[in-house]
């Protein structure tokens, strides 16, 4: 699932080809990310418009078109932004092509759990406004943190760190990345943590998202980067996965309803950080 920076990277994408008119919309009206969209409104909003800005916010983008037209994104599980020839063919899972003069936009989800929303008007749309705080933003304090997880002490902090109100663009990868990284048991609830636990979820968090942000949204061709050896991201997965800090072999079990990795010796499940 794209999380905070490959969102960021996708939307970098699409800004390749800002300032320049859309000369037509195609859409599948039947695909589930499109269920929310008045296709003849969208249709109409965004033919002759130019796209003119665009932000990201945790796992969702927003794009500024001229005319006061606003497409929103979420790509899901499985989505992506894409930049293909003017005469491109869509493909089974192109729900959304913006042609243009030199190119064509392209929405495309396979597992179709994104979501499409557009909207007209000066102001931006009720979607896009009121969203919980960037990570990277001072409004992303300890503070912040720390109320976030009083509410929802009964959790495991793997399910806590996962909820998008609280850390919006933390998916899977980067919630065991921020846990390894602050020595924290993912199945440890939520009220045992100590304060000094909650500030180094804080910093982590902010460490993890600023990194991810500078090496893994960096536009490189088709395809996003990776973040920089040494992280547990290189062996979460690897048959025999590794701890990178200590040799340990890690463990992997379902928790918060995903496939979680940790270091059983860097993280043990007490309350004592190593």
């Amino acid at each position: 699932m794209p999380e905070l920076a490959e969102v960021e990277f996708f939307r970098r994408v699409w800004m390749r080809a800002a300032s320049v008119p859309v000369l037509e919309v195609q859409l599948h009206p039947k695909a589930r990310p499109l269920r929310e969209v008045d296709y003849e409104a969208l249709r109409e909003g965004l033919t002759g418009s130019c796209l003119e800005s665009s932000s990201a916010s945790g796992k969702r983008m927003c794009y500024k078109f001229s005319g006061n037209q606003w497409l929103g994104v979420h790509l899901g599980m499985t989505g992506e932004l894409r930049v293909e020839a003017p005469g491109f063919i869509p493909l089974k899972h192109d729900h959304l092509v913006l042609r243009l003069t030199k190119s064509s936009l392209i929405f495309a989800d396979p597992r179709m759990f994104g979501r499409i929303q557009y909207a007209s008007g000066a102001d931006a749309p009720p979607w896009w406004r009121d969203l919980p705080p960037d990570l990277l933003s001072p409004k992303f304090s300890e503070a912040c943190v720390n109320d976030f997880l009083l509410r929802h002490q009964g959790l495991p902090l793997k399910a806590a760190v996962l909820l998008q109100d609280g850390f919006a663009g933390v998916g899977n990868w980067m919630a065991d990345e921020i846990l390894w990284r602050s020595h924290l048991h993912p199945q440890r609830k939520v009220a045992t943590l100590t304060a000094a636990e909650s500030v180094a979820i804080h910093a982590e968090t902010v460490a993890v998202a600023r990194e991810a942000m500078r090496t893994v949204a960096v536009e490189k061709g088709t395809t996003f980067a990776e973040p920089p050896q040494g992280w547990l991201f290189h062996t979460r997965w690897g048959k025999v996965g590794l701890c990178p800090r200590d040799g340990s072999k890690l463990r992997r079990e379902t928790v918060g309803g995903r496939t979680t990795a940790w270091c059983e010796v860097c993280q043990p499940k007490g309350n004592k950080r190593a």
